[in-house]
């Protein structure tokens, strides 16, 4: 029996070209391979999950392979690429900050960068998670980062820029990572079923990049946890029992129920989301997302800022045409008021109904604060 090895070790990138939504960075690396344009010491900072790590051990690769093609990636043939996919590689060491932030860590690889490459043009030096460094470790390394020897190359990699020492920012050259967008995460996504031979409907792959924020790591481990969990056939029903996610179906009822000021309907409603086992701030939560994605469907201009599966899109856009802006406005302060006071509430259920019966009666308000508005314009005229 082969042993299993999780999607983000077995689909992790080799080259720059197949590094996901990250071309901005990727190209700039490329043209310095290319041009022999390298600096000194690297900084890669961003969010978790998007690529850092693996676009240092890319560089760490292509910067010592001897057959370097004309787009700037590593061959994978020589001998330099097949050790180090190999994890022999002398040249290249991984230095988890993490847990060696100590000043006598940075002190003993200080000791090693003073010797040069046995094969290989550059000794490389992956720091991770950098910003776990101690100012002592930071400062020790201070002298090294400014004035490594001409074979030394140093990436370091962070989640948290503002907790390196400026003195380390001035001495790198800072690469900012972003997080990928949900249509590259589902290609992605679509690409590893695809070689899988996994079946997956694509609202379902839809909503792991929705859950997963931009991380695809995260988007990863969720699809194994749902292939494992559906016995390898996705469906959108399956993934929103997995994930708990709330069918924006139930968001629509309750908005229909609310505007048209069924408090009767709204409530019998939330009891069979909590019924669900669904949790009083989760649904304050996605409601106001909800609202804030009818908001945006307002104007046509801003109508691509939906974060939403396609299924839903054209829905969004009805709803959004017969339901106020003043309405969704304040319903947006209503829920995010809540949300805030969600935790200091003794009785969260009576808490959420609540603001479901102020946003059940928000119309009323609006409309008499309107009528209030006019009548003193009137007095004062």
């Amino acid at each position: 029996m082969e042993n299993f090895i999780v999607s983000a070790r077995k689909y992790r990138p080799q080259n720059f070209s197949t590094v996901v939504g990250q071309s901005h960075i990727t190209t700039t690396l490329k043209n310095s391979i290319l041009n022999n344009h390298l600096a000194h010491a690297f900084l890669f900072c961003g969010p978790r999950g998007v690529g850092k790590t693996t676009c240092a051990r890319i560089l760490a690769k292509t910067i010592n392979c001897t057959k370097v093609t004309k787009e700037g990636e590593a061959c994978n043939t020589c001998d330099s690429c097949v050790s180090f996919e190999k994890g022999a590689s002398l040249n290249i060491h991984e230095l988890d900050a993490a847990s060696n932030n100590s000043v006598d860590d940075i002190r003993t690889l200080v000791e090693q960068v003073r010797f040069a490459p046995q094969a290989g043009k550059y000794k490389v030096y992956i720091v991770d998670e950098v910003h776990m460094l101690s100012s002592s470790a930071f400062n020790a390394f201070l002298k090294t980062l400014e004035e490594p020897p001409p074979f030394a190359i140093f990436i370091l990699a962070t989640t948290e820029k503002h907790k390196i020492l400026p003195t380390i920012l001035s001495r790198c050259q800072i690469f900012d990572f972003r997080r990928i967008n949900s249509n590259d995460t589902v290609l992605h996504l679509e690409e590893i079923v695809g070689k899988e031979k996994i079946k997956a409907e694509k609202n379902a792959l839809q909503l792991i990049a929705q859950k997963s924020e931009g991380c695809m790591r995260d988007a990863l481990s969720i699809l194994d946890k749902i292939v494992s969990f559906s016995n390898g056939a996705l469906t959108y029903e399956n993934t929103l029992e997995h994930l708990n996610i709330l069918d924006e179906a139930y968001y629509f009822k309750l908005l229909g129920f609310l505007t048209a000021q069924d408090l009767t309907s709204a409530m019998l409603l939330y009891d069979e989301i909590n019924q669900k086992g669904f949790e009083g701030d989760m649904v304050l939560y996605g409601l106001a997302g909800f609202i804030r994605n009818i908001l945006v469907c307002k104007d046509p201009a801003s109508a691509h800022l939906l974060e939403s599966i396609e299924g839903w899109r054209e829905q969004y856009i009805e709803t959004a045409n017969t339901t106020s802006t003043p309405y969704l406005i304040s319903a947006l302060n209503i829920l995010n008021e809540s949300e805030i006071q969600f935790k200091m509430a003794r009785n969260k259920r009576l808490h959420v109904e609540l603001a479901l019966i102020k946003l059940n009666f928000l119309q009323q308000a609006i409309e008499l604060s309107m009528q209030e508005a006019e009548l003193v314009k009137k007095k004062t005229s």
